[in-house]
């Protein structure tokens, strides 16, 4: 506050001394009149470095002719418009702007101009459009506004300027149009402004504008734009906007609004715009809403809403856009659709929809962009949408669609994207998806499609995306998708492709990312692979392939994540994998790779996971492997031939969660700087010839037995006691005892494998040996599949706990399954996901196995624990630890929305303007993001935080990369709802590089 009266007294002070100056010369002079002079003053103030104002010449008599200035006609003329826009011009707005009290117009938008909006400002009492836009002002609306009783158009929008609008704003009783959006103004909308009847457009989006919408503003009988997107308001939505008759467009989105959408907007028959997305806005979509006959856009995604689509809604004859997503929507798609015939976008995907797509929906022939995606829609695609010539977008992935994939899609429209993955289709995929070469993307993962590529997918020069990951597909390598200069991403895992891989991969050039895991391709992996320079992740495991890895391998200087395992590959690894510097994953386990493990494997500095094991590496472990600082999730060297000791450098890998050196013939002591892997969580040393004692640190000492076994010098923790007889595992005299607990326990081992492979049996063959309610109206327990945690708390438990799972124990809903809190007897408290597996299909067969397999490998400190798994009566159930704020939207929910995209899109930027790994030291916080936001904590937004291989002697470079980590900022905020939507993120980035 200081500052600001400081800064205004100066100005003040300026301004009487230059009215006691220009008094003296008009006295004394017949030279330029005192608009002139105030004029003058005015051009002191500015830096006009274009010399746009060289005509304001101080010797004329009045400043009608100077640049800029009009002036009134007759023998006393007197100026009455300044425009100054776009002129390049800096520095203040000197208060002598306030002598020019005839002034009716001023324009000084599209510069450079700081400092505050001089409150003499508010002496231009014949002021009707004032345009201060598109500058740099700070501080705080002048109240003196007020005053201009004749002002009918006010601009201040794209500035820095603060605080709330001022009551007086109520005052402006002739004021038209109101635009200030991108400011920082805070504080509640003034109730004065219900006095602004002439008022018709109000916009003042993208501020920090808090408290209610006043229920005043229905009183501006002439409004017809609202827009207050991107404040921070609250409350709910005032019913008494219904009263605006001739409101056009509604626009409050991203805010904090509560509530239920009023009914009464029903009455706004004018409006054309509505938008109300990304508020916490709950209950039903009222059915007055079908009265807007003359509405075009209707925006009420990411809300809260439910209940059912009013069918109502098929009397908006002249839309244009509808969505309703990521909301919670029920019941089914209202056939009156087909009534808007005008409609080109419509979008429903992430509600908990049900029942078959509205065959209505085919004769929408101006439809461009369909989303039904993450819902749980059953029945055939309507062979109809092949039909639709404006079909650009046709996305229903995550539902549970049967029948085929219309065979004629895409003859007739320029299909840019298609998804159809995680359904139940079957039958070939439709050779004319890319009929008018627009295609894009393509996926059709995770369904029963059958048969080979056509020819037309594999031809489709647009193609960038393809994704047939999980289906029953046969065919060699189809290498002609290499001729495609835009594809980027080819994802063939778990299908039934043969055959090697060609030569001709050396043209897939562009390629950033190539999957073809779980297939049956055989042979040797060709050297011209080497050739894709630009690929990113490739992952070929659990494939037939054999021979040596080609040397040329390291030419693909791009890899961060590269597969191997779980195929026949030979001999040495190639010593010039450690060229590979941007590795973040490595993964070479069950293969029949032998030979020293290279030790330059530890200039990989980024790796995060290294899997070695069930190989037939031999020799000592590389002390480099101490070096790898980012090897966070495991390191796994188990089912080998090594020999020699474990080297004490492995000590220094602080982030690692997993350590596996079991079943080698290493041999020596743990090494005691074992104790700084503070992040351990497990690890295994069993069936080596370890000697010594357990480390002391309690990590290891409460490790189970089986993590120690068969190392006969070992001792303490669950072994014997140190300082004993050296034999294993018991003294001698106990000799016939340990023999018998051997026995048993390589008995109960044994039926305890046994067991496992049981379980992964039904996990992998649910509906083959697991009768569903349909097959089999009561089942035994015995048919259960049951896991149970270590706490001991049975099925029954659950269903006592739950009572029989009641709804009043849900603590969340997904689209497909449910969420109970759980009080066991013991007083733990436990979630429980419910999982409904008795409809036709395995998707949640397949996301029930896909959870346990994730969750189940997963013990950190930050992901929620997976306790146990059951298989019950049709159902499947998930047995967590209970997180009392219920933080995670997937673990709960299983519904991977737009914002986890979001959060891991700004970990990439933070990546790219840090020049850092996603993965830091626990004494700096673990992750990138932590790291990010303790140094902007400690050291504010400052140029430091960027790559320093980055030149930061060019300003505008540095403010822009800046900028850019705001918005990365933002896309990983803690809360998934406080993140942009990606729509909003494209947005700032374009905006960013203006």
């Amino acid at each position: 506050m200081s500052g600001n009266f400081n800064s205004r007294s100066i100005l003040g002070l300026r301004f009487v001394s230059f009215l006691f100056v220009t008094s003296i010369l008009v006295s004394t002079s017949e030279g330029l009149n005192s608009e002139g002079l105030y004029l003058l003053d005015l051009k002191d103030s500015l830096s006009d470095q274009l010399n746009h104002l060289k005509s304001w010449n101080p010797n004329d008599q009045t400043p009608c002719g100077w640049f800029g200035v009009n002036c009134s006609y007759g023998n006393d003329p007197v100026v009455f418009s300044l425009v100054l826009n776009s002129m390049n011009l800096s520095g203040i707005l000197s208060p002598s702007i306030g002598g020019l009290v005839h002034l009716k117009k001023l324009d000084l938008a599209r510069n450079g101009l700081t400092g505050e909006i001089p409150r003499e400002i508010g002496n231009c009492s014949a002021l009707e459009s004032l345009s201060l836009n598109n500058n740099m002002f700070v501080g705080q609306i002048p109240a003196e506004l007020g005053k201009l009783s004749y002002l009918r158009s006010l601009n201040i929008c794209n500035n820095k300027i603060s605080g709330p609008i001022p009551e007086e704003f109520g005052n402006l009783s002739a004021l038209v149009d109101f635009v200030a959006y991108t400011n920082n103004l805070t504080g509640s909308l003034p109730r004065s402004i219900g006095n602004l009847k002439s008022l018709t457009t109000f916009r003042a989006g993208q501020n920090a504008i808090s408290g209610s919408i006043p229920a005043e503003i229905s009183r501006c009988e002439n409004l017809k734009y609202l827009g207050l997107a991107v404040n921070m308001l609250q409350g709910e939505i005032p019913k008494e906007i219904g009263m605006l008759r001739r409101l056009t467009d509604l626009k409050i989105e991203t805010n904090q609004l509560s509530g239920s959408i009023p009914k009464e907007l029903g009455n706004c028959t004018s409006l054309q715009t509505l938008a109300l997305y990304d508020n916490v806005l709950v209950g039903y979509i009222p059915k007055e809403i079908g009265n807007l006959k003359s509405l075009m856009n209707l925006y009420l995604y990411r809300n809260k809403l439910n209940g059912t689509i009013p069918s109502e809604i098929g009397n908006l004859s002249l839309a244009l856009e509808i969505d309703f997503s990521e909301n919670y929507l029920t019941g089914e798609i209202p056939s009156e659709f087909s009534n808007i015939t005008n409609l080109s976008l419509l979008f429903l995907f992430e509600n908990q929809l049900k029942g078959v797509i509205p065959n209505e929906l085919t004769t929408l022939r101006n439809l461009t962009k369909l989303d039904l995606s993450i819902n749980c829609l059953q029945g055939p695609i309507p062979f109809g949408f092949q039909h639709l010539s404006n079909l650009t977008q046709l996305q229903l992935f995550d539902n549970f669609l049967i029948g085929g994939i219309p065979p004629e899609l895409g003859l007739n429209s320029r299909l840019w994207v298609v998804d159809f993955s995680v359904n139940q289709l079957i039958g070939r995929i439709p050779p004319h998806l890319c009929q008018h070469s627009r295609l894009v993307l393509l996926n059709l993962e995770s369904n029963k499609l059958y048969g080979s590529i056509p020819a037309g997918v594999l031809n489709c020069q647009s193609l960038a995306i393809l994704r047939l990951v999980g289906n029953r597909l046969t065919g060699n390598f189809p290498s002609e998708l290499c001729k495609l200069v835009n594809l980027t991403a080819v994802e063939l895992d778990q299908n039934r492709f043969s055959g090697p891989i060609p030569p001709e991969i050396r043209s897939c050039q562009k390629l950033q990312r190539l999957h073809i895991a779980d297939n049956n391709f055989t042979s040797e992996l060709p050297k011209e692979i080497g050739n894709l320079s630009q690929l990113v992740t490739f992952n070929i495991s659990s494939n037939l392939l054999t021979g040596r890895i080609p040397p040329e391998i390291i030419n693909c200087k791009m890899l961060q994540r590269l597969d191997l395992s779980g195929n026949s590959f030979t001999d040495a690894l190639p010593n010039e994998l450690g060229i590979l510097s941007q590795l973040e994953l490595l993964r070479l386990s069950e293969n029949n790779f032998s030979g020293n493990i290279p030790s330059a494997l530890g200039n990989l500095s980024r790796l995060t996971e290294l899997q070695m094991g069930g190989n037939s590496f031999s020799g000592e472990i590389p002390r480099m492997l101490g070096s790898l600082s980012s090897l966070q999730i495991a390191l796994n060297l188990s089912y080998n031939n090594l020999t020699g000791k474990i080297p004490s450098e492995l000590g220094n890998l602080n982030l690692l969660i997993y350590l596996f050196l079991n079943n080698n013939q290493l041999s020596g002591e743990i090494p005691s700087t074992f104790g700084n892997l503070s992040s351990l969580l497990g690890c295994n040393f069993s069936y080596n010839n370890l000697s010594g004692s357990i480390p002391y640190e309690s990590l290891f000492q409460n490790m189970t037995i089986s993590s120690y076994i068969w190392n006969e010098g070992l001792c303490g923790g669950p072994l014997r006691a140190c300082g004993g007889d050296s034999s294993y595992p018991l003294k001698s005299s106990d000799a016939p005892r340990g023999k018998i607990i051997t026995v048993i326990a390589a008995a109960v081992g044994g039926v305890s494998l046994i067991l496992i492979v049981i379980i992964l049996y039904f996990m992998r063959h649910p509906a083959e040996t697991v009768p569903s309610l349909q097959d089999k109206e009561i089942q035994s327990p015995d048919s259960d599949i049951y896991f149970p945690p270590k706490e001991g708390f049975t099925f029954q438990d659950l269903v006592e706990a739950t009572n029989n799972f009641h709804d009043s124990y849900v603590v969340g809903k997904g689209a497909c399954g449910t969420v109970y809190k759980a009080v066991m007897p013991s007083g733990q408290t436990i979630a429980v996901k419910k999982l409904a597996s008795n409809r036709e299909g395995n998707n949640i067969e397949n996301s029930f196995r896909a959870e346990i397999s994730t969750l189940g490998k997963i013990r950190h400190r930050n992901i929620v624990k997976l306790y146990g798994f059951c298989h019950h009566q049709g159902s499947n159930l998930l047995l967590y630890e209970y997180l009392a704020r219920g933080s995670l939207e997937y673990a709960y929910t299983m519904k991977v929305t737009e914002k986890c995209d979001i959060y891991s899109y700004g970990v990439v930027l933070l990546e790219l303007l840090t020049g850092k790994t996603p993965v830091q030291p626990l004494d700096q916080g673990g992750d990138l993001v932590t790291w990010v936001r303790n140094y902007t904590r400690h050291h504010s937004l400052t140029s430091g935080i960027l790559d320093p291989r980055l030149n930061h002697e060019e300003k505008s470079t540095v403010d822009h990369m800046l900028t850019v980590l705001k918005i990365a900022l933002m896309c990983t905020s803690m809360s998934p709802s406080d993140r942009p939507s990606m729509r909003q993120v494209v947005v700032m980035l374009m905006e960013s590089n203006e």
